[in-house]
């Protein structure tokens, strides 16, 4: 049985007729294709999902398969959609994870994870039970990729899409709008390392990192400070002779033998200056190492290769702009939109605040602002971010700023914003995390917290998720 849901939010539907019901594709069933095809049917909108896979779930469907260029950037190599390693569990609580009226709740079933940071089958299945339990399937042409979407006469969106069943047949069709939920982890962003040409080493992106195993008794040089690589470090580390880690918040003149934890044989370095012939890899602070394999885990490039413009947005050093708020272009919206850009922040409720923006937005429900005013607000954000010498490529990376974000589109939308349980239970996890980097998904002191998610979640209606 799918989890209960929350009372937050029904459409009123007899005020929904006074609004107009726009034909929206939506790219991709992630969980942010997912929740914007509900949100887009809650505001009357006709919708049809794009999804290239066989199942929903996105990145969240793992697979050991990986693909056949370990770097990820050989543009014929048959790409691999997740990039999810075998052991990953989630690194947030399940109570802040799920969707807001949906909660991530343990189903009880033998063979469910009931674990608080489950693996990542917990997760796709609870994608796959919000799916069943909102009746989304019936929305989703599985096996169909989007090989083109663009702007046609009268302000419509001209789509092309392709059925695994049959490669050679591109079926062409007209929408109102198009909302862009095909996700960002799927083409790598590689480390500049000099000399690595001749280096005679492998070197790969953790886009392909499966499992430890292939690393047993090797030296392995991990570029990366970000979750993924934390994990992977420490999976590897279980059976390498020994994992040395670059990175950028490590100062030159700075070795550190990292400790604390069960491990012994991990090191932290600053970034490498230049890897040579003979196998050795270079750092700034001047130590050497002799590795055999270099790990990027250096994260993913913005990429929508389906996507047709004629210029107006663009991918520059990972910015995708304009946009304003992230998810509209000023000069196409509201018939473009992007789901799910941003990054370091809780993402399934963002999601859900952004795809109910969009679904406003496109009936009519939901003002925006003027062309000149949105271009206005993207530039101002441009500036600010300037100043603070943030680099061109953070631009989609929230951080400290998520709920004050989240909030925002809520009041836009006239719905209440993030609970503050929720917000609290983040900041506990983030603490937690960097004193028990080895040991927070089970080990935790925010019980009071975990509590007044129960009571929430206690409010729920067993069949709630059969409102649409």
């Amino acid at each position: 049985m799918p989890p209960p849901t929350l009372l937050y939010y029904l459409p009123m539907a007899p005020s929904i007729s006074l609004f107009k019901s726009r034909d929206v594709a939506v790219i991709g069933a992630g969980a942010a294709g997912l929740v914007a095809a509900r949100e887009l049917r809650r505001e009357g909108h006709k919708v049809v999902v794009f999804e290239r896979e066989r199942q929903v779930g996105g990145t969240w469907v793992y697979t050991p398969t990986v693909e056949t260029d370990p770097l990820g950037s050989d543009p014929s190599r048959h790409i691999v959609h997740s990039s999810l390693y075998a052991s990953l569990r989630t690194n947030l609580p399940r109570e802040v994870m799920g969707f807001l009226d949906y909660p991530f709740v343990s189903t009880g079933e033998p063979h469910r994870d009931p674990r608080r940071f489950p693996g990542h089958r917990e997760v796709s299945l609870y994608l796959k039970d919000f799916a069943v339990g909102f009746g989304l399937n019936e929305l989703i042409r599985f096996e169909t990729e989007v090989v083109y979407a663009g702007l046609v006469e009268d302000e419509k969106w001209g789509v092309k899409s392709r059925s695994g069943n049959d490669a050679a047949i591109d079926v062409e069709e007209i929408f109102d709008a198009v909302v862009v939920c095909n996700g960002h982890y799927t083409e790598p962003r590689l480390a500049e390392i000099p000399g690595i040409d001749a280096w005679p080493g492998k070197h790969m992106h953790s886009h392909n990192y499966r499992i430890p195993e292939p690393f047993r008794d090797q030296v392995v040089v991990l570029i990366g400070g970000a979750a993924s690589a934390v994990d992977i470090s420490m999976d590897i580390a279980q059976v390498a002779k020994a994992v040395h880690i670059a990175s950028r918040s490590v100062e030159a003149g700075i070795l550190k033998k990292l400790s604390g934890n069960a491990i012994d044989n991990m090191w932290l370095h600053p970034m490498i200056e230049s890897v040579q012939k003979d196998g050795t890899v270079i750092f700034y602070d001047g130590s050497v190492v002799l590795a055999d394999v270099i790990l990027h885990c250096t994260g993913y490039k913005y990429h929508f290769p389906f996507l047709d413009t004629s210029g107006i947005v663009t991918v520059d050093d990972n910015r995708v702009g304009p946009l304003y708020k992230h998810i509209f272009p000023p000069h196409l919206a509201p018939g473009l939109s992007f789901v799910g850009l941003l990054w370091k922040v809780l993402p399934f409720p963002m999601f859900e605040f952004q795809s109910k923006w969009i679904a406003g937005a496109l009936s009519g429900r939901i003002g925006l602002p003027s062309q000149e005013e949105m271009m206005a607000d993207v530039s101002a954000f441009y500036l600010s971010l300037e100043a603070s010498d943030t680099p061109k490529h953070y631009t989609h990376n929230l951080a400290d700023s998520q709920f004050e974000y989240d909030d925002w589109l809520a009041l836009e939308c006239g719905i209440p914003g993030v609970e503050e349980w929720r917000k609290k239970m983040y900041e506990a996890t983030a603490k937690n995390r960097k004193v028990r980097p080895d040991k927070y998904r089970d080990e935790w002191e925010d019980e009071d917290l975990m509590l007044e998610a129960q009571k929430d979640f206690a409010r729920c209606r067993p069949n709630g998720a059969g409102d649409n």
